[in-house]
């Protein structure tokens, strides 16, 4: 199937699917003339890739993810998994950091609304 069917078959963009195939996520054959052809599991490879960055996992380690793919869905062979786990760690980490850092702000702004409603207005 060429790219512009692939876009249509799977709801995402010439665009996008050329960035995929950039990053070493999706693979094409070249036919004449240029034209990007693509085999009929490319649609499930693009959902798995849409699935996998819905998880949060930037390109440079679905493309490591990818090949151990099991079956047609999201599921990965536990070659992958400690690699899963470690993201899944990160993720973590930053989230509590956003939290730390959102408490801040909040007790930051709580602060100058206070300040600002004890400052009398001017006359």
């Amino acid at each position: 199937m060429r790219i512009g069917e692939l876009a249509r078959a799977t709801g995402v963009s010439v665009r996008l699917l050329r960035y995929y195939e950039e990053q070493g996520l999706l693979t094409s054959r070249r036919a004449g003339g240029g034209h990007r052809h693509y085999t009929p599991d490319a649609v499930a490879t693009v959902a798995r890739i849409r699935a996998l960055l819905a998880a949060g996992l930037p390109t440079k380690v679905i493309r490591d993810v990818l090949p151990c793919a099991l079956g047609d869905g999201p599921e990965v062979d536990a070659c992958v998994q400690d690699l899963l786990r470690r993201q899944l760690a990160d993720l973590d980490t930053r989230i509590a950091e956003l939290q730390a850092a959102r408490a801040s702000l909040g007790g930051l702004l709580d602060a100058s609304e206070r300040a600002s409603a004890a400052v009398p207005a001017p006359a």
